[in-house]
């Protein structure tokens, strides 16, 4: 795990901070990073909507199952990947930047050497103990959280987005949330395997102000 400074980058705890471990469903915050990133360039639009098929459907899709009929634009399949973690919404998304190559492209594009996708959901939840698959390490994920959210890798109107995403989690309830002080802020992501491997990227601060980053897995 570790405890980060949002605006100064420090690091303020950290426990195992440099091993690999299982993204699971955290993945979709860099995800729609990664969707918004494109937007910005002028090259995606989150007005877009995409169509889809019964076969396109994997396990857990709450959102998109009930619009097969009528599809979903790319921003509410973000908001579905991130508020709900829809599986088949992440990967309608994943397509748009490449596939689990093109998002570890864009990682690389922004800095992280460490942070890898390689499979699709639902693959990619598989978390077999030492697979490097589908990784990041707690520090890399907290390093790449922040500049997306805070540097000019994308525009202030694409952070302020994709931090909202964050706050509207609802699947994240039993875990920090259930525990915060009064009066804290905290937007989040959560990620789960069958394996009972779990992990959680938030940012959280007292006075309702993001102050830090925390990242466990």
């Amino acid at each position: 795990m570790i405890e980060m400074d949002l605006a100064s980058g420090r690091t303020l705890t950290a426990w195992r901070a440099d091993e690999r471990f299982p993204m699971m469903s955290t993945f979709k915050v860099v995800l729609c990073g990664a969707v918004l990133a494109r937007v910005d360039a002028g090259d995606e639009q989150l007005e877009r909507k995409i169509h889809y098929r019964q076969q396109d459907l994997v396990d857990y899709s709450p959102v998109s199952e009930k619009h097969l009929a009528d599809g979903m634009t790319v921003g509410e399949l973000c908001a579905a990947a991130i508020t709900m973690s829809d599986n088949s919404a992440a990967n309608l998304l994943l397509a748009t930047v490449g596939g689990p190559a093109g998002l570890t492209a864009f990682l690389r594009q922004i800095g992280d050497n460490v942070t890898r996708l390689d499979r699709w959901e639902t693959e990619l939840n598989e978390a077999l103990p030492g697979d490097a698959r589908d990784t990041t390490t707690p520090a890399s994920m907290a390093a790449t959280l922040r500049k997306l959210l805070t540097s000019q890798r994308l525009s202030a109107r694409s952070q302020r987005q994709l931090l909202q995403w964050m706050v509207d989690d609802r699947v994240a309830g039993p875990l920090i949330r259930s525990v915060l002080p009064a009066g804290w802020f905290i937007a989040d992501k959560t990620g789960a395997s069958k394996r009972g491997a779990r992990g959680i990227v938030a940012l959280l601060g007292p006075n309702n102000k993001a102050e830090r980053i925390v990242v466990i897995y």
